[in-house]
């Protein structure tokens, strides 16, 4: 569907440039933005790479089974039956980890990882369990204590301190993840009584 929707604003963006005679600056603004998406996808490309290996560092080195007990206290009361040894229990830890650190882009492949192993586990394959939904609306709120993917673009665009918005971000987070949270647990409580 995004793909769509990124096509239909290029075709826009060419007619109305067209229309309002334009297309040179239409041209121009392409050639450019081009050239920004390829700056800016090697400027976090050195953050990304890191931070991804210490992930997976830190996964060899047995430190995901080590946050995983950590954070279990959390996980155990989101994530109700869930074994804190299992599998998607400690991909599940590892994408919370990458989130906190700010790290989307590495907790993407951990949150896909954390859906293969729930969906294996799953009786009704063709349903999402309670876990899966509860996990997706954590992981798309992400609580994020330092915000390393939005620092790093703050600094390359000239921010004095990238930082400063670590309150904002802060809050941000635990009221979306809250949000989220009781919306799907009122939801889920909805829909049991169907």
């Amino acid at each position: 569907m995004l793909n769509y929707i990124w096509a239909g604003l290029m075709v826009l963006s060419v007619v109305f440039g067209i229309c309002n005679g334009r297309m040179s600056e239409v041209s121009a603004a392409i050639m450019s933005g081009g050239g920004k998406a390829v700056e800016l996808t090697l400027g976090l490309l050195g953050a990304m790479c890191f931070w991804g290996g210490i992930m997976n560092v830190a996964d060899k080195a047995g430190v995901t089974a080590r946050i995983s007990r950590l954070i279990s206290p959390i996980t155990k009361r989101i994530f109700k039956g869930m074994d804190p040894k299992s599998a998607p229990a400690k991909a599940i830890s590892m994408n919370i980890t990458a989130n906190l650190l700010g790290l989307g882009n590495a907790a993407t492949p951990l949150g896909l990882k954390a859906m293969r192993e729930m969906q294996r586990e799953n009786k009704v394959p063709e349903r999402a369990t309670k876990h899966m939904i509860f996990f997706v609306v954590l992981n798309t709120a992400s609580i994020q204590l330092i915000p390393t993917t939005v620092a790093v673009l703050r600094g390359n665009y000239g921010a004095a301190s990238p930082m400063d918005i670590l309150p904002a971000v802060w809050i941000t987070s635990i009221v979306s993840l809250t949000a989220g949270l009781v919306t799907a647990w009122l939801l889920g409580r909805f829909e049991r009584k169907k």
